[in-house]
């Protein structure tokens, strides 16, 4: 009798472990129907260089201008020649911290960059009265090593606070504080935060497509033609192989590359009607427009840390570039589900999303002491072109990575990129940031949308937002603490409509009472994947894992002590905070 017990227990334990398998497998295969190529698939490398480059091509509009933004702020001549070097640090350092995450950090195919959430702040300490530039005519009067000096003690402070700032989210990062509390960041949380990237950046889509509509039209138009009505249409290729000679292959052309395709398009339309004079001199959509850019760039030059001066470091600047920070954080989190339901990827484990935190912030200091003159944070548009492309493979991000750090060095090559003309990337922008906004919207199919409750949470955390971000924007001088620190600090918080948005849908969906089928938790949850480690008896944990490291794997499941870590892939939850308490006698 106890026998047939056992027996019988053991059938309903294989039972269910069959059937959870059979569910993570068709979970699996439905997550990959959606892509082309998964997280872990290898395209041929020649595929990767093109896919590569529409990410290269995606990111390069956010980034450069950011430095167009900041060069002023410094106090800089627009004829200085440092104005390039500024750049192309930048995407250099974008390159390098790109690679370390995807590799190492998260190891998602997401791309790490400079970001308007460090600029407003930037924006702030420079307009403090002790950096506060020069008159017009007293900068004329200056010789060139005078105005050297102006712009890089700047850009010193500005490393130093960025430096430091970013220790915050490494520590919190890979000591798992901010993973722990990913228990309280729901649906309601996540929807408004990322819709509110696409929703508060149509400012810059509208200023970049209003330079020319027609060029502009063009783009999303072809855009959406190549990325949803043809991505089933292959074209005959020839190919050539050893043994077979000369072939024909029906490659998927339109389904791969719609930005590449777009933007070589619409760049020749451009370069056509600058050519025959349509467009008059000085206008926004012609070709020759930002050639002075490639005369004055340097043929090669590698940044290097502290390029610019040993940084500075001010309470002033640390406490405002800290808003920063905590911005970027929130809207890491929200775009690590996001990007693994995009590329086929299982959800990230804790181990994952507390190193992918660590390894951004470890990227933000990097990119302080380089001199970049900003920190880093995930790039929503590369975001948007994985669910435009349908490419959703890390090798592919690397060898965009690798790009970067090419483009970094060679300076000629990096403008030829920044002269694209700016409807062009206006129309991207129209594209790519609305997809970002519909991502951030799906998170709702989790939730209860009958629920009046759920409608008032997703109403006001994303309508309160715009309007009080808006309002702060069109009044700086509104707070007046007497603490300039505090002053920048709150200025920076109520002005970042991502993190109004989040904290605001956090604390309703945590408060007002809800059941949880209501909130979406108990499906939510499988999104998440709060679970840290696989049992280490189990056959499966000795297999490859998406998340797992690209090397050294077998080595750190035979330490024992790494499963106390909350940033290795064999962390076991609850193991480092059992360390800080004290044991009862």
């Amino acid at each position: 009798m106890v026998h047939n017990n056992i027996s019988i227990g053991l059938d309903s334990v294989i039972r269910g472990l069959s059937e959870e398998e059979n569910g993570q497998t068709r979970n699996n295969e439905e997550r990959k129907g959606n892509v082309t190529y998964g997280i872990d698939d290898t395209p041929a490398w020649y595929l990767c260089i093109f896919m590569a480059l529409q990410h290269y091509l995606t990111m390069i509009g956010a980034i450069v201008a950011i430095p167009f933004i900041l060069c002023p702020a410094l106090c800089m001549l627009d004829t200085d020649p440092d104005r390039s070097n500024i750049i192309s640090t930048m995407i250099f350092v974008t390159g390098l911290i790109t690679w370390l995450q995807c590799t190492f950090g998260c190891r998602l195919p997401i791309v790490q960059g400079g970001t308007i959430s460090f600029l407003v702040p930037t924006l702030a300490i420079l307009g403090l009265p002790e950096w506060q530039c020069p008159s017009a005519e007293a900068l004329a009067a200056m010789t060139d090593a005078e105005r050297r000096q102006v712009w890089t003690s700047r850009m010193c402070e500005l490393s130093g606070a960025i430096a430091v700032s970013a220790l915050f989210q490494v520590f919190c990062g890979y000591f798992g504080i901010i993973g722990s509390l990913l228990r309280y960041v729901t649906p309601l949380t996540i929807a408004p935060t990322v819709a509110l990237v696409g929703l508060t950046l149509f400012d810059h889509a509208a200023d970049a497509a209003s330079q020319q509509w027609g060029i502009a039209a063009g783009t999303f138009t072809l855009l959406t033609i190549f990325s949803q009505c043809m991505g089933e249409v292959k074209v005959p290729t020839l190919t050539f192989k050893k043994g077979s000679g000369l072939g024909i292959n029906w490659f998927p052309l339109f389904k791969l590359f719609p930005v590449l395709l777009t933007i070589a398009i619409m760049w020749s339309v451009c370069g056509v009607l600058t050519a025959t004079g349509v467009f008059p001199q000085g206008h926004p959509a012609r070709t020759d427009l930002k050639l002075k850019i490639i005369e004055d760039a340097p043929w090669f030059r590698v940044p290097y840390p502290g390029q610019w001066g040993v940084p500075t470091v001010s309470v002033a600047g640390v406490l405002g570039m800290l808003a920063g920070v905590l911005a970027c954080t929130v809207e890491s989190i929200s775009y690590y589900p996001t990007t693994a339901r995009m590329c086929a990827a299982p959800p990230p484990p804790l181990h994952a999303i507390n190193r992918g935190l660590g390894t951004e912030g470890l990227g933000t200091m990097l990119a302080g002491l380089w001199g970049s003159g900003n920190g880093t944070n995930t790039f929503g548009e590369n975001v948007g072109a994985i669910g435009v492309t349908k490419v959703g493979s890390r090798r592919v991000v690397q060898w965009a990575a690798a790009l970067m750090v090419v483009q970094g060095v060679v300076g000629k090559l990096c403008a030829v990129f920044i002269i694209i003309p700016q409807p062009i990337v206006g129309g991207l922008f129209c594209v790519m940031f609305g997809m970002i906004s519909a991502f951030g919207l799906s998170a709702l199919q989790y939730v209860n949308l009958n629920s009046s409750r759920n409608l008032y949470i997703v109403g006001f955390s994303l309508f309160f937002p715009l309007v009080l971000t808006r309002w702060m924007s069109a009044h700086g001088g509104a707070i007046s603490t007497g603490v300039s620190a505090l002053d920048a600090v709150l200025q920076v918080l109520l002005s970042t409509s991502i993190l109004v948005g989040g904290i605001v849908g956090c604390l309703l969906d945590n408060l007002i009472p809800g059941t949880e089928e209501e909130r979406g938790l108990a499906r939510w949850a499988g999104e998440m994947a709060l679970q840290t480690s696989r049992p280490p008896g189990d056959a499966a944990a000795r297999a490859p894992d998406t998340y797992d490291f690209p090397v050294g794997m077998p080595l750190i499941r035979r330490w024992k002590w790494t499963s106390y870590l909350p940033f290795m892939p064999t962390y076991e939850a609850g193991k480092f905070t059992a360390l800080f308490k004290r044991k009862e006698s």
